[in-house]
């Protein structure tokens, strides 16, 4: 619930409707989960760069970042994990209102979570995509050395060691990202955005 007293929603002067005409495409969310090392970044940048190539108006949002900035004063709890969550699932609400296309890749390990996000944003406007790879290989990539300390017990909290990941149960999109290439990966969700009509076909 609000704290905030005595606030009301400003219509804006542009809608976002002429937002999204101006810009030539649709705004939508497209939400990467999946364990830390599952490939949620890299693939999020490939579609961007792959949809940046066609002329729409996107952004990354990346955990890491945010965590430096909008986030920082969180920890890893899983009430502050929460808390991650609905931030940027405001953001990403308000950058699909500037008709802009908001790609996210947050662990988001919790089932309620992320249907708090989906409840938040329009319906038909959320893809989900989770990036399926076993713990096994994001143990072996482990490029920031974290599952190491997890295991080590030098991080709380942490993942699919320490603390759970509840696996998406209906996402519109799986990636095995244990088997497929990052180029594969990007290509079958590009694939399906063009299916459903969320971008246009070249």
């Amino acid at each position: 619930m609000t704290k905030s007293e005595n606030v009301v929603w400003e219509k804006p002067a542009v809608s976002r409707d002429q937002r999204q005409t101006q810009n030539g495409h649709r705004s939508f969310v497209v939400w990467f989960t999946g364990l830390s090392g599952s490939g949620k970044s890299t693939l999020a940048n490939a579609v961007e760069s792959q949809l940046h190539a066609m002329g729409c108006r996107t952004f990354v949002f990346d955990g890491d970042n945010v965590r430096h900035g909008l986030c920082g004063d969180l920890g890893f709890s899983e009430e502050d994990r929460k808390e991650n969550i609905r931030r940027i699932a405001e953001m990403t609400r308000l950058f699909i209102e500037a008709g802009v296309i908001a790609l996210t890749a947050f662990i988001s390990p919790y089932r309620a979570d992320r249907q708090k996000v989906r409840d938040l944003i329009p319906e038909g406007e959320l893809v989900e995509v989770y990036c399926d790879c076993s713990l096994e290989t994001c143990e072996q990539r482990d490029v920031k050395g974290l599952y190491k300390k997890a295991r080590a017990g030098l991080i709380k909290n942490y993942t699919g060691v320490s603390s759970p990941y509840e696996v998406p149960e209906n996402p519109e999109v799986v990636v095995d990202t244990d088997v497929l290439s990052i180029e594969e990966g990007a290509a079958t969700i590009l694939g399906y955005l063009k299916e459903r009509g969320f971008i246009q076909s070249s």
